[in-house]
């Protein structure tokens, strides 16, 4: 009799147990998804010219957390939200080892030249900040092989068109970003703002840009 309860006893505990476990187990999973990032692609080679005529390679970048972002100098829209957003993170991070790539999709116009005006008006002081220039077709490609929108060369209506979406790119060459609240990959982060905390209504004069704020919690992330 006595052992018949401690078999009944047994049955009730180690399903309890089973399940706490499981729990736990879904718990730890869930943070280290939080603490750690997601690694998306290797990044695209590419070697394009600075504001400063020099050579910039995805090789110079090694040993550097930076951002990505295709753009264009005379952009009347989302342009300059994105380079005040990468402003204002240039100014949070202010580090050595964190730089920032903005490739122009409109290199005819966006000169070296151009390009070392747009950086003074802009106020940037880190050296790690490029804005490249180079051949169209190219940067292109560039654009393509990181999975960020460029229109295309050819549509007038269209060449000019470019995502808002910024790639995070770590120490050794990889692509990441964090996982959202449903522990999917968020893969590339926004460089817009938005007229709510959410990030679900772009407003070019929004004054949220969540993204901006998680962004710099991961760059701090990898530079630790």
């Amino acid at each position: 009799m006595l052992n018949n309860k401690k078999s009944n006893k047994n049955k009730v505990i180690i399903p309890v147990v089973v399940i706490i476990l499981l729990f736990l187990g879904i718990g730890i999973g869930m943070s280290y998804f939080k603490k750690n990032l997601y690694t998306v692609m290797k990044v695209p080679g590419f070697e394009l010219t600075d504001q400063n005529d020099q050579k910039i390679t995805d090789k110079t970048m090694l040993g550097k957390v930076y951002l990505v972002e295709f753009f264009y100098s005379t952009c009347p829209t989302i342009c300059p939200v994105m380079n005040s957003n990468m402003k204002f993170i240039e100014n949070e991070i202010d580090d050595p080892n964190f730089g920032i790539i903005s490739i122009s999709i409109d290199p005819k116009n966006d000169t070296t030249e151009i390009l070392k005006q747009h950086a003074k008006k802009l106020g940037v002081k880190s050296p790690n900040w490029h804005f490249l220039t180079g051949d169209r077709d190219y940067i292109g490609k560039i654009a393509d092989q990181f999975n960020i929108y460029v229109g295309d060369k050819e549509d007038e209506s269209e060449s000019l068109n470019h995502s808002g979406m910024i790639a995070l790119v770590d120490q050794d060459g990889n692509i990441c970003c964090r996982y959202d609240k449903n522990n999917m990959p968020i893969l590339y982060y926004s460089g817009l703002n938005y007229n709510d905390p959410e990030g679900k209504n772009m407003e070019l004069t929004g004054k949220y840009h969540p993204d901006r704020e998680i962004l710099i919690e991961d760059i701090r992330k990898l530079l630790k």
